[in-house]
């Protein structure tokens, strides 16, 4: 799975790097957490788009925001299948931009995990295949809210933890993006492991353990 994350490139980096307009005003993240508004890019009028959503994905058929804690994550095994995300797979799906993703190893004897952070080698930011919904309160109120897929762990991931977020490359944002998908089995095609040779890891603090701790010391490599 994918539980936490961090954004801190700056935003005229990040407009660069994902060709997209409507950057909204950023601050740098180093512990996002489920349930917190972060950037999306979307698709609109055949440009790329920066948005807001909630993490967290609220179908629009919900009764109410507390499925989004359950849906924070979409396997990529089941995802064009389960009700809470088909219609959004075939219809609205979108890039989370990140500079880095933290994930939890089990220690041998030990009660507490240790939490490692993940980022690209070349220190880029990655894209997120990620899926997106419009739902409605009760009270009438609209609310944005999106998921991270995720997939098998690649060779680097595994001795860490047997998930993690589908990664895609730029040179397949396009497809991904695309409003209306000609193909399922190509986008499905998509959701696969990154590269591990283009990724590295290095274990950090367990500080980033609380939601709270919102600091650059989250990203440093364990003391």
């Amino acid at each position: 799975m994918c539980g936490r994350f961090a954004l801190y490139s700056d935003p005229f980096s990040l407009a660069k790097r994902f060709e997209a307009d409507a950057l909204p005003e950023l601050r740098p993240r180093y512990n996002v957490a489920p349930t917190q508004s972060i950037p999306i890019v979307r698709e609109e009028s055949g440009k790329r788009r920066f948005a807001l959503a909630r993490w967290g994905l609220i179908p629009h058929w919900a009764k109410d925001m507390d499925i989004g804690y359950h849906t924070i994550n979409a396997r990529a095994e089941t995802v064009a299948t389960k009700p809470a995300f088909r219609n959004a797979f075939k219809h609205r799906r979108c890039l989370i931009p990140a500079d880095g993703f933290y994930e939890w190893q089990v220690a041998p004897g030990s009660k507490v995990k240790q939490p490692w952070f993940i980022v690209l080698r070349d220190r880029e930011p990655m894209a997120f295949a990620g899926l997106w919904e419009r739902w409605q309160s009760p009270e009438g109120e609209d609310l944005e809210s999106c998921s991270i897929i995720v997939t098998d762990a690649n060779v680097l991931m595994w001795p860490i933890h047997d998930r993690m977020p589908v990664i895609l490359a730029p040179g397949d944002w396009d497809a991904w993006l695309e409003a209306e998908a000609k193909d399922a089995g190509d986008l499905q095609g998509l959701l696969k492991p990154y590269s591990a040779e283009a990724m590295k890891a290095w274990p950090v603090s367990t500080m980033v353990n609380s939601p709270r701790n919102d600091l650059a010391e989250c990203v440093e490599v364990a003391k």
